[in-house]
């Protein structure tokens, strides 16, 4: 569609089932789950075993054919755990899997596609058990994993970096650079006597945040109409 042709109080009411759905079918999922949650498509996106918990102002997205997983599993004995820190941004079709412990710190970002995984699943030998193979990841606080991104067990990756898009991170990666490639190096030192500014600041005062976005969409909605918003879902036009 080439623009919304919902009426106001149609998307109020999308919304308010939205958060139904969010509350109803998805936060049980959670061990804990932080205040300010924000989903899209929540029936596409898949929360499997215990031990996971989300903090503050989350924002945890899927689309319709591109569902986004997070998800542990209990091996000999063992229990997965993944804690996801305040602010945190999940894009549409990550899947975040563990066997051991997968830690992400606030403020970080996961672009579309990225895949974060604690084990290999089988072993080298032995593809019928996972033995060792398997070791706890780190992502540190304010980082950005690009599209399609892959990390892998045993690896930390420090404050404030960047993963390119495609990378495959196997190795530890330092706080404060840009890292890309199969396997990912370090390309770039970031400066870190620029100031830099981090998802959090965007929460600071969330009512507000909040009524400025209410009023944001009534203003762009405001010429749209029942009948036309139907006709645009059954009979739709290149204008539409």
């Amino acid at each position: 569609m080439r623009r919304d042709r919902r009426p106001y109080f149609i998307r109020r009411l999308q919304g308010a089932w939205l958060r139904f759905r969010t509350e109803h079918f998805l936060v049980p999922a959670f061990d804990e789950v932080g205040p300010g949650l924000s989903v899209t498509s929540p029936r596409d996106i898949e929360i499997w075993g215990g031990n996971i918990r989300v903090g503050a102002c989350a924002h945890i997205h899927a689309s319709r054919g591109n569902p986004t997983r997070l998800c542990t599993w209990t091996t000999d004995g063992r229990e997965g755990r993944i804690a996801i820190g305040d602010y945190v941004l999940i894009s549409p079709g990550t899947q975040i899997i563990a066997s051991e412990s997968i830690s992400i710190g606030s403020n970080t970002m996961f672009a579309s596609g990225c895949y974060v995984s604690d084990s290999d699943w089988h072993d080298t030998y032995d593809r019928t058990r996972e033995l060792d193979k398997h070791a706890p990841i780190v992502i540190g606080e304010n980082c950005w994993l690009g599209v399609r991104a892959i990390v892998c067990k045993g690896v930390t990756i420090g404050d404030n970096s960047i993963i390119g898009a495609g990378s495959v991170v196997t190795r530890d990666i330092p706080p404060n650079c840009i890292a890309a490639g199969n396997p990912a190096r370090v390309v770039r030192e970031l400066d870190t006597t620029r100031p830099m500014r981090k998802r959090s600041e965007l929460f600071a005062e969330p009512e507000r945040v909040n009524r400025d976005m209410d009023r944001l969409m009534r203003y762009l909605l405001r010429e749209n109409t029942l009948g036309g918003w139907l006709r645009s879902v059954f009979f739709p036009t290149r204008e539409d």
